[in-house]
């Protein structure tokens, strides 16, 4: 089964576009755990648990765990998953760009190490930089695009060149993943929810690909503004799934013991927000 495949099956097994996003920080944690990095599995599996049947997708962010030398507790936590969340699939927020042999250990890294179904990238230094997370088949690859920062204007909202007409950067990009880097359907793109009109823009250039959403909860992005700028399909199946991020809104409901059940209450809110969004672009 494809890393597309799982998505689709995720979506329409759990009725979600939701993805659950893992960024523990033991000084949020809850009062009993304040602070204490060895729990982070612990913290993070209850929220797995508790939104196993509600997520499309669980995101966990690498730097949240190797700051506090978690990684351990990183590939214990994916390993976890496998059992909570079988159909549910993992992808390993990493942002990696680099080239040649130092890919293929990156690529090996998220993979074979932690045994993530895709893993985000920088598209910066070229598709050679792309290609060795590909030769895994089944797995799948989020190249950042339009992202959700306010510096993302910096670099992806520029021209290639002075002469009108010309893409942005975020444009190209997302021509380039459609097509020639997309050798075996393998990859997917990081929109930010902040900006839904660059989402439709690149669903128009990228209709088939997979798009990964930060930015709804915290962020301040607008979950149904989101799906319909995004999410293309039937009622039988999505042809462009969206992959929509939530990660402090749900991880921090609850400074108390009762924090994994607050969890599962804000991520059971944004996905039936993000439903029912999805449903009245389903009846137009």
């Amino acid at each position: 089964m494809t890393f597309l495949d799982q998505l689709r099956n995720a979506e329409r097994q759990n009725g979600s576009l939701l993805c659950v996003g893992l960024d523990p920080e033991p000084a949020k944690f809850p009062t009993h755990w304040r602070g204490d990095s060895s729990k982070i599995f612990d913290f993070c599996a209850a929220i797995v648990d508790a939104t196993a049947d509600l997520a499309m997708a669980f995101k966990p962010q690498i730097a949240y765990f190797a700051a506090h030398r978690a990684e351990a507790q990183l590939e214990r936590l994916i390993a976890h998953m496998r059992s909570a969340a079988p159909r549910v699939p993992v992808i390993l927020d990493a942002k990696r760009g680099d080239i040649g042999s130092t890919a293929e250990q990156y690529a090996i890294e998220a993979f074979e190490r932690y045994g993530a179904d895709a893993v985000t990238l920088s598209p910066f230094m070229g598709f050679d930089s792309v290609a060795p997370y590909l030769k895994y088949h089944s797995k799948g690859a989020f190249l950042l695009c339009r992202t959700s920062n306010p510096g993302g204007d910096d670099l992806q909202s520029q021209r290639l060149s002075s002469v009108e007409g010309t893409p942005l950067v975020y444009e190209h990009i997302a021509r380039l993943a459609q097509g020639p880097w997309n050798l075996n359907g393998q990859l997917g793109l990081v929109v930010g929810a902040t900006y839904p009109a660059e989402i439709e823009r690149v669903r128009a250039l990228a209709p088939t690909l997979p798009l990964l959403i930060p930015g709804v909860g915290a962020q301040g992005g607008d979950a149904v503004a989101t799906v319909k700028a995004g999410w293309r399909g039937t009622a039988q199946a999505s042809s462009g799934p969206i992959v929509v991020n939530s990660s402090r809104a749900i991880l921090y409901a609850s400074a108390g013991a009762d924090f994994a059940a607050a969890a599962r209450t804000e991520a059971l809110r944004t996905r039936d927000v993000l439903r029912a969004a999805w449903q009245q672009v389903l009846s137009n």
